[in-house]
């Protein structure tokens, strides 16, 4: 029987450099329906969670998941890993798919992959490299998910979610895969932590979304078209462990 992948997405309206960015209109609709809407086109996951905190500031997000479907798991705004472990523990699946509600280029066709990649190779953490920022998604079995979330004890292991399980490989079965992919613009952030980074998505989804999902590809193509746009966001500084960011 076909392991079952769970897609959690984390987000939150409170976030420290762009607050309510989940909410923030892209091409007439919230940014996160963009992320939930890539996640219903990936082939391979069984079930979509979005896992977010208590405040009524959240109930807008709220909404927007059910509205589509969604399942929605209310859980602690700063201990981020308890709150995937929790929402995991609620809704079941063998791997769980990491995906932040700040990344509305999260490529499905890539994510499709990384879930390939897992389950072919029984993975405990998989991910690929070689992709720009905002893009990729992380994979994690559920089992090697159980054991970081109980033998986790320092802050920053549970601000996030998988320092753990990365900073033991000679525990966990850490699985990382070179994307074939072709970028022309070394340091491209796609995703949505400051007004520019907003700014540049906005430019973007202006010149690339029609009404459903488009590919990172195409997404390069129309930045060779445009070049002067990658300089939007190219002065900001990536803050550490963004990578599994605290949305």
């Amino acid at each position: 029987m076909k392991p079952k992948v769970t897609a959690i997405i984390q987000a939150r309206m409170n976030s420290t450099r762009l607050p309510g960015k989940a909410m923030m209109d892209l091409s007439g609709r919230p940014l996160l329906f963009h992320v939930i809407e890539r996640i219903q086109a990936t082939a391979g996951v069984d079930r979509i969670v979005v896992a977010t905190c208590g405040g009524s500031e959240n109930d807008a997000i709220i909404r927007l998941a059910e509205s589509m479907g969604i399942d929605v798991f209310v859980g602690s705004e700063e201990n981020v890993l308890e709150r995937f472990y929790q929402a995991s523990e609620k809704f079941g699946g063998d791997y769980i798919m990491r995906v932040t509600g700040d990344n509305p280029f999260t490529d499905a066709g890539y994510a499709a992959t990384a879930v390939a990649i897992a389950l072919s190779t029984s993975a405990d953490s998989c991910y690929l490299s070689n992709l720009p920022l905002g893009t990729g998604v992380g994979m994690i079995k559920k089992k090697a998910l159980d054991i970081a979330y109980r033998q986790s004890d320092r802050p920053h292991q549970q601000e996030h979610v998988t320092p753990y399980i990365k900073e033991h490989p000679e525990i966990f079965n850490i699985v990382i895969r070179k994307a074939d992919v072709r970028n022309p613009f070394p340091g491209l952030r796609l995703t949505v932590d400051t007004p520019e980074d907003f700014e540049l998505a906005a430019a973007i989804y202006r010149g690339c979304y029609r009404g459903r999902p488009f590919l990172l590809a195409d997404t390069i193509r129309f930045l060779e078209q445009n070049p002067e746009l990658a300089a939007i966001n190219s002065k900001i500084e990536q803050r550490p462990m963004t990578h599994s960011s605290r949305s």
